[in-house]
């Protein structure tokens, strides 16, 4: 396979040549993926349910939710089928759907995370014009801009990523179709825009991790001038995940796209893969949920209800 043009198909990582591996492999990723599929259609459900959730605080964390489904629903079932029916093939096709729906569903998840930013910033540093910034027009516009952006977003990287010529094999050392593995097969020099291109989006997203850092440093102050104990745990209960999950789902990506390639496999690889495109949408819905009463309230009327 010399060129693009002839390549056809693209092979994945193998977690395993044991078949007894291979099985433990589909069915740890099949848990994974249960358990992401729970937690994120309850999480949906209960604020679609509860009349009390339609602000924009949980219409954001609804919006997240529905793109953590597609986040891993984009990777993992095709890994599970793969270990399965003990093959390590996708094709060219399939690749590049990976490639775009994975970065559409990535950009639309971090974007909805500043606008969350956004949001907790108004909501507790300037309270007396929350109804009015956070009109139901404004998050609604704000949550279609993050879904735009994201395509827009990865039909750049799509097709950057694609346009260049591949002869170094057709091996991805990955178990899904990751632009770094894939530039490693790209020939001399010509994958270089598409690396410009990943690095100007590291740096974009750094200094969106930056603005996020401000409005949180700003939104602490203004929880430690809370008179009420209780009024200041509220606050911190929908803060302090939000940063965590940004913080998560930063470093991992950072760490994945400008690690320099390596020409040997490296299990590093697969653990940060992992931390960023199967964690944080199993984790999502724990983590917003954990010390959030009025999840807890929606969830438990769930319950009740079946």
């Amino acid at each position: 396979m010399s060129n693009q043009t002839a390549m056809t198909e693209f092979l994945f990582l193998g977690f395993s040549e044991v078949r007894e591996l291979q099985i433990l492999h589909f069915v740890v990723f099949l848990v994974l993926y249960l358990i992401s599929l729970l937690g994120n259609l309850l999480f949906i459900t209960a604020i679609a349910l509860d009349h009390h959730l339609h602000t924009p605080m949980y219409f954001f964390l609804m919006n997240l939710s529905i793109i953590d489904l597609g986040t891993i629903s984009v990777t993992i079932p095709k890994s599970m089928a793969n270990s399965l029916t003990n093959t390590r093939s996708i094709s060219y096709s399939g690749c590049v759907a990976q490639v775009f729906f994975f970065f559409f569903f990535a950009s639309a998840d971090f974007a909805i995370l500043i606008i969350m930013a956004y949001d907790r910033y108004v909501a507790i540093c300037q309270p007396l014009h929350y109804e009015t910034v956070m009109n139901r027009r404004a998050f609604i516009q704000m949550a279609a801009s993050a879904w735009i952006s994201g395509i827009l977003y990865s039909a750049l990287h799509t097709g950057n990523t694609f346009a260049i010529s591949f002869c170094q094999g057709n091996t991805v050392d990955q178990f899904f179709c990751e632009i770094p593995q894939l530039l490693k097969l790209a020939c001399s020099d010509s994958y270089c825009f598409e690396v410009g291109f990943l690095i100007f989006s590291v740096c974009l997203a750094s200094s969106c991790f930056v603005f996020i850092i401000v409005s949180y440093d700003q939104i602490f102050k203004a929880v430690l001038r809370i008179p009420s104990e209780q009024g200041r745990h509220k606050a911190l209960s929908t803060c302090l995940p939000h940063l965590f999950v940004v913080s998560l789902f930063l470093c991992s990506c950072a760490f994945a796209y400008l690690k320099p390639t390596s020409s040997s496999t490296s299990g590093l690889d697969l653990i940060v893969a992992v931390l960023y495109s199967v964690l944080p949408p199993m984790m999502n819905p724990v983590i917003y949920s954990m010390r959030n009463k009025e999840i807890k309230g929606a969830l438990s009327k769930l319950e009740v209800n079946h």
